[in-house]
């Protein structure tokens, strides 16, 4: 039986092995759990709000209601909710369609 011989001091064997050249892999993480995570899918709150503050401001005080509603749609757009500029811009025509509607109806009973 032989032995395999040490190198020279200097002398890496491994050296030239692309396999050694890397630097070894990061560590696994502490805890990973083995289901998967589901994703998240959020409602969006405020544009839904938004949009019931539009249709209150048709006809109940439209300048309080449509301002609410383009508050909360222009938040929850920012929020990225992808209604909220179109709760935003609902609530504002409703705002105007209602105060128009009140005006005419303001006019008409007199």
């Amino acid at each position: 039986m032989t032995s395999p011989q040490n190198p020279p001091p200097g002398d890496d064997p491994r050296a030239g092995d692309p396999q050694w050249s890397q630097a070894p892999p990061p560590p696994p993480p502490a805890y990973e759990s083995p289901y998967p995570q589901p994703r998240s899918r959020s409602t969006p709150v405020l544009s839904i709000i938004a949009f019931v503050c539009a249709a209150v401001a048709l006809l109940f005080i439209p300048i309080l209601f449509g301002l609410a509603g383009i508050v909360l749609g222009v938040v929850g757009h920012t929020r990225g909710e992808s209604l909220g500029k179109w709760a935003a811009i609902t609530s504002g025509v409703a705002m105007i369609v209602g105060m128009v509607l009140g005006f005419l109806v303001v006019q008409n009973m007199t």
